[in-house]
């Protein structure tokens, strides 16, 4: 009888660990979701024209618009906490313009890269990527605190953290 009862159980473990395991061994929901926004989403070029609109959205944020041809776009050219005052639409707000810019499918939102041929920053990696530790006080993820932390780290791997990650006078670039 013990024996019958000792090898039910190990039965029931048994299938409840066949059950289980395929959840156990998923990405957890927070994961997927955090990974889905850092997916890099295929955007193709697109040339609209027409008068730019500003707006405040019910969070409190400024929103710029576009109409063409029956469409609104949203417009973004940077975080806004990286500008400031100094968001590079807002000097083209009620004028008539042509903004170059990509689009991802099936959405609206427009990175507007020129307007009027004039391009709204240079080509390439935009200032405001890399971080608090990067951009530095402007960041919204910046305090003075994770600052503190990180120099210490760097003066106890003799100024450079993460170690071999730092550029010395000798490592100038040679390729042409």
């Amino acid at each position: 009888m013990a024996r019958r009862s000792l090898v039910f159980i190990a039965a029931l473990a048994t299938l409840a660990l066949v059950v289980a395991l395929p959840a156990l061994a998923a990405q957890p929901s927070w994961a997927q979701g955090r990974n889905a926004e850092k997916a890099k989403v295929e955007k193709t070029p697109i040339t609209i024209s027409g008068t730019l609109q500003a707006s405040t959205n019910a969070d409190g944020r400024r929103v710029y618009t576009l109409t063409d041809d029956g469409t609104e776009y949203v417009l973004h050219a940077g975080p806004p906490w990286f500008f400031g005052d100094s968001y590079p639409l807002v000097a083209y707000v009620g004028e008539a313009v042509t903004v170059d810019g990509e689009i991802a499918e099936g959405t609206t939102d427009v990175d507007v890269l020129a307007i009027d041929g004039q391009a709204l920053r240079e080509a390439g990696r935009p200032p405001w990527a890399g971080g608090w530790k990067m951009v530095g006080e402007l960041h919204p993820g910046w305090s003075q605190a994770k600052a503190a932390r990180f120099e210490a780290k760097a003066i106890r791997f003799g100024g450079c953290f993460p170690p071999g990650h730092c550029k010395t006078e000798g490592d100038a670039d040679t390729t042409e």
